[in-house]
């Protein structure tokens, strides 16, 4: 059998990633009402050390290229903002809202791929993301025009663009021939440090039942930041973000069978539109000569 490219990979990796960020979003629901940096503390903090046992066992350890340092702190911190930003528009918004929001990230990794590495978006590429972004729209209905919304909104659509220049940086690093373990490990890192004295002087008690959703979603958001990480580096954007959308269904299945929450018609056909463009894609991509 051949091996697998790595843009099938990378397709893999990210839908992966899609259904571990669904399942955070799902414990940080239930993990009540906490503040944002209380969560996002957690979110990281687990991240962390699941980077570190990897790399204590690994041969090659904390190596890295110190040459790499600014993209690596440039890719942390806008790491750190889209996802503050993210969950100050989930306490303030509609999920559905914020999802959407969070959910321009690709169209701004493919955007931002264009400006930084000079990588070229092919016609179809660009018409299939926008497709699943219509699809997206089904699902989610954002509703701009209820009142007090307007600057949530805007921190919203801040936090989707921080995300995306953040796995733009995420390509960069992967093309250096950076791991995505020491990725991972630094960002969680910087993320915990910057949003740690935020904790400390506004934390707010937590009982069993919240530590134990907030170390799931910690442990959800690990799985999803290790394979979106490896999603990008074996991958340009414009290739595999739009499998990212998949995040939607899975989405949906958590929220029926732990919430109770039915879809109505329009989200359905978002579903049907979104599958049917990955699996457009996934055929494009592994047709010969587009590897």
């Amino acid at each position: 059998m051949a091996p697998m490219s790595d843009k099938k990979k990378a397709i893999i990796f990210i839908i992966c990633s899609a259904f571990f960020f669904a399942l955070m979003n799902m414990f940080v629901r239930m993990s009540g009402d906490l503040p944002s940096v209380q969560k996002s503390f957690f979110r990281n903090f687990v991240a962390f050390f699941f980077a570190l046992i990897i790399l204590i066992r690994s041969k090659e350890g904390f190596a890295f290229d110190k040459k790499n340092l600014p993209v690596f702190i440039a890719r942390a911190g806008f790491g750190t903002l889209g996802i503050l930003c993210n969950f100050y528009a989930v306490d303030h918004l509609l999920l559905s809202d914020a999802s959407i929001l969070n959910k321009l990230s690709p169209f701004f990794a493919i955007v931002c791929s264009y400006f930084i590495l000079k990588e070229k978006i092919k016609p179809v590429q660009a018409a299939a993301v926008a497709i699943a972004f219509c699809g997206a729209l089904l699902v989610v209905k954002p509703g701009f025009s209820v009142a007090g919304a307007l600057i949530p909104s805007l921190i919203g659509v801040a936090g989707g663009f921080c995300a995306g220049i953040a796995y733009t940086y995420v390509r960069v690093l992967g093309q250096r021939g950076e791991r995505g373990p020491f990725i991972v490990l630094f960002f969680s890192a910087f993320s915990c440090i910057v949003t740690l004295p935020f904790l400390i002087f506004d934390f707010h008690p937590m009982s069993a039942a919240q530590v134990i959703t907030l170390l799931l979603a910690g442990l959800s958001a690990a799985g999803g930041q290790f394979t979106i990480t490896a999603a990008y580096t074996h991958a340009p954007a414009r290739e595999v973000s739009v499998f990212d959308y998949t995040q939607i269904v899975f989405a949906a299945g958590l929220g029926f069978f732990f919430f109770g929450q039915i879809p109505d018609l329009w989200s359905i056909l978002g579903y049907i539109i979104i599958s049917g463009v990955a699996v457009a894609m996934f055929l494009y991509n592994i047709l010969p000569g587009k590897r």
